[in-house]
């Protein structure tokens, strides 16, 4: 027999009530707008946050992204000349970096999660701020994020235990995987997945158990620490199992054709950022993050002549110089274009770029001689206050992880540390 439960609108629940009893085995449900009306004023859900973060392989040239003047009052630069209409929705970030990291294309891994690399075979990152926002917030959604990348499998989203996420390369089926139903045959054999992975897990927990007693205290607290991230991976094969039974949401967008063209940066970030911005707007997932590495290949912009690699390793000669503008002017406009995007979906308490901080960062500060300070930072959204250049020292870089440790704060996440970071940003504030 199954059991009903029924909702008393008029009555004041607390968002916990209301995800208890929906599922009764825990399950979260999306933030969905109908719910205000279960919820006195000071009870009522927080629109839900999300994050966003483009990141670069090759950089983009300081001289022509960071604006002159800081502040409010500034005068934009070659990149951002496009991006006048959206000004007030974005802040520039210069003279910034991750204290002690190092090693040129290798920073890569430390991109989101602002960790040193050190050297040698053992050196590993650890979690990202996209997998640390999955970790205790994804259960909201389908999916606890995304990893994607514009080519490749390579990503800057680590583990806890500095392992990469493989990354989702391909539009169509990451369309696939967000929006077109599995078969009833395919429900089984996810439903037989999540239910062989429980029980692994409850095999492994009483082992740990039985073991435990034979330790020492150090190694009970690591056996502990071990058991913990145990309980964390089956409470993700539930939520896999019940979310297993819930249809996806339609879209009235087709699905889309991959690009071919391995060359065509730009197509593929237009393509790539369609699709996070529906994965966003139907609360399929809230934390995102997107690699764009750099095409070896001429990219196909009029004016264009020479591989874009190449070219990003432009040692200050002008000829180079004026077509890597050409193709990083479109890589900022294509990312001005989808916060446009974000701005444009109205949610109950404003638009989903309110709800959304989306970054545009690179490891490279300088992509030509590999430097890996005064990293590029374009910042959008997330419910603080923008259209200003905030212009650290260049020569002492103030550290970029205190971004993070904005983001994840505003997020909503009690941590008052992140990586290196030393604060919150300095003059980056949340709106009243």
């Amino acid at each position: 027999m199954s059991r009903q439960v029924y909702f008393n609108f008029g009555k004041k629940l607390s968002r916990r009530t209301i995800l208890r009893s929906t599922a009764g085995v825990g399950m979260a449900i999306p933030w969905l707008s109908a719910m205000n009306k279960a919820f006195a004023d000071n009870e009522r859900p927080k629109q839900p946050r999300r994050f966003v973060a483009m990141t670069l392989g090759l950089g983009l040239h300081a001289d022509n992204l960071n604006p002159e003047g800081e502040g409010r009052d500034y005068k934009p630069s070659l990149y951002l000349e496009k991006l006048h209409d959206i000004q007030d929705r974005f802040t520039v970030i210069s003279g910034s970096s991750h204290p002690q990291v190092s090693g040129g294309h290798r920073a890569e891994a430390s991109l989101l999660s602002a960790t040193p690399m050190g050297s040698g075979a053992q050196s590993r990152t650890t979690i990202s701020i996209d997998q640390l926002l999955a970790k205790h917030m994804g259960h909201h959604t389908r999916f606890p994020s995304l990893v994607l990348s514009s080519s490749g499998s390579n990503s800057p989203s680590y583990t806890e235990n500095g392992s990469m996420i493989p990354a989702e390369s391909s539009p169509a089926r990451l369309f696939m995987q967000l929006f077109v139903s599995d078969s009833p045959a395919e429900q089984a054999k996810q439903l037989h997945r999540a239910r062989q992975g429980k029980s692994i897990m409850d095999l492994v927990a009483e082992d740990a158990k039985a073991l435990s007693r034979e330790l020492g205290a150090g190694d009970r607290d690591r056996l502990a620490s071990y058991f913990n991230s145990v309980r964390e991976l089956e409470q993700r094969m539930v939520d896999a199992e019940q979310w297993a039974h819930l249809p996806k949401p339609k879209v009235n967008t087709p699905k889309p054709i991959d690009i071919s063209n391995p060359n065509d940066f730009i197509g593929r970030q237009r393509l790539m950022s369609d699709m996070i911005r529906l994965a966003l707007s139907t609360d399929s997932t809230r934390f995102v993050s997107y690699h764009l590495g750099g095409s070896g290949g001429v990219v196909p912009i009029e004016g264009v002549g020479e591989g874009y690699h190449s070219l990003s390793h432009h040692g200050m000669d002008e000829e180079k110089l004026a077509q890597l503008a050409l193709i990083e002017t479109s890589i900022v406009q294509a990312w001005g274009d989808f916060v446009r995007g974000l701005a444009s979906v109205q949610e109950e308490e404003g638009s989903l770029l309110d709800s959304t901080s989306v970054l545009l960062t690179s490891n490279l500060g300088n992509a030509s001689s590999h430097s890996n300070r005064n990293m590029p930072v374009l910042f959008a959204g997330g419910g603080f206050q923008h259209g200003q250049h905030l212009a650290f020292d260049k020569n002492n870089n103030y550290p970029l992880p205190n971004l993070y440790l904005s983001v994840l704060q505003q997020s909503g996440l009690e941590v008052d540390q992140f990586a290196t970071s030393t604060g919150t940003m300095k003059g980056l504030e949340p709106n009243a």
